[in-house]
Formats: C-alpha cells, sequence, structure tokens
C-alpha cells in the first residue's frame, strides 16, 4: 500500500515560513492523486490541499488560499507544501495522504506557530 514520511515541521513565529515534504516509497506516486491534511489539537482532520498526479491541477482550502503552495516532484517521489504568512491557528500536526479524509497518511509533522 505504500508508506508516506512527512518532514519539515517545527516552531515559527506569525508571519514566518515552512516547506514540508512527504517522501513516498511503495506506491505509484507518479500515478496518485496527493493531499495535505492537518488536525489540529482537540478538533478533526482537516483537508488543506490537494495536487493531481502531473502538478497540472491544485486546490486549498480556504483558510490557507493565497498563503500555501503545494508541489510535488515525481522523479524524488517527494510531495511538498510551502506554506507562507502563517498564523496561529495553522499549528496542528500536518499529513500527507491518499485522500481528503487522510488515508495512509504517516506519523504527521508538527507545525507550531507562536510568538
Amino acid at each position: 500500500q505504500g508508506q508516506l514520511v512527512e518532514s519539515g515541521g517545527g516552531l515559527v513565529q506569525p508571519g514566518g515560513s515552512l516547506r514540508l515534504s512527504c517522501a513516498a516509497s511503495g506506491l505509484t506516486f507518479r500515478f496518485s492523486r496527493m493531499y495535505w491534511v492537518r488536525q489540529a489539537p482537540g478538533k478533526a482532520l482537516e483537508w488543506v490541499s490537494y495536487i493531481n498526479s502531473d502538478g497540472g491541477s491544485t486546490d486549498y482550502a480556504d483558510s490557507v488560499k493565497g498563503r500555501f503552495t503545494i508541489s510535488r516532484d515525481n522523479a524524488k517521489r517527494t510531495l511538498y507544501l510551502q506554506m507562507n504568512s502563517l498564523k496561529s491557528e495553522d499549528t496542528a500536526v500536518y499529513y500527507c495522504a491518499k485522500d481528503i479524509k487522510g488515508t495512509g497518511r504517516g506519523q504527521g509533522t508538527q507545525v507550531t506557530v507562536s510568538s
């Protein structure tokens, strides 16, 4: 079924930036739609962004539109999420996944936005 491993999280001040990565193995990554989802403390899993298999189509939740950019490198089997103008409400564990429900997600990477 494949494995997804997220990295790149950390502590950042409001207005700062982070770039998350997701390394994929054991799946036909280049043919797969991919998603970023997140889960804030005490809240349900939330869809963040989507990208199609060749990177030609993307979509974003309204809460991150204009601030986050999803991309992929199929040769490196890696998914990315560039996060700019971070806000405290972006604090969450971020996961890459095979669908909007978070199927197949890895262990996640913690993003904390705080001054």
